[in-house]
């Protein structure tokens, strides 16, 4: 979902690459479904808070109609072999997609020895089962005290 975001909103002219960084750390950092938060966002920077509105009723809708769609059908016909196979190939395009996302804001973001730096301590300490909230805050004030 995120490079097919970045890619509209910048094409479309609505958002800078850092702003759309800016959207998905402001979107994982609030409470609640990311793609609710990031549309809120995106909604309140393009259009003020009917923006937000329309644009959370917006990702909110199709997604609620469709997974219900889906799940119904899913859970009928879960034991065919078709659909075991379809999430089978499914399955391995999650990361892929997650890949490309985290390629396409490190080009962004990553831009000297100090960033890559802080982008590869708190990848280690999130692996390391550091909860990720710490991590985030501790982040930010390096970054108050090192790029103010």
């Amino acid at each position: 979902m995120l490079p097919v975001m970045q890619q509209i909103l910048i094409q479309r002219g609505l958002m800078t690459v850092q702003e759309t960084i800016d959207m998905v750390a402001i979107s994982q950092m609030t409470p609640g479904p990311f793609a609710v938060n990031a549309a809120t966002f995106t909604g309140v920077k393009i259009a003020g808070i009917w923006g937000a509105a329309a644009a959370t009723l917006g990702v909110m809708m199709p997604s609620l109609v469709i997974t219900s769609v889906v799940a119904y059908y899913f859970f009928r016909f879960k034991e065919s072999e078709i659909v075991k196979s379809a999430m089978r190939g499914i399955r391995p395009v999650i990361p892929a997609l997650i890949f490309a996302a985290m390629w396409g804001m490190g080009e962004a973001s990553l831009k000297d020895a100090l960033t890559i730096a802080i982008a590869a301590v708190s990848c280690v300490l999130v692996v390391k089962k550091i909860n990720p909230v710490w991590v985030i805050l501790g982040a930010g004030l390096l970054g108050v005290v090192v790029f103010r």
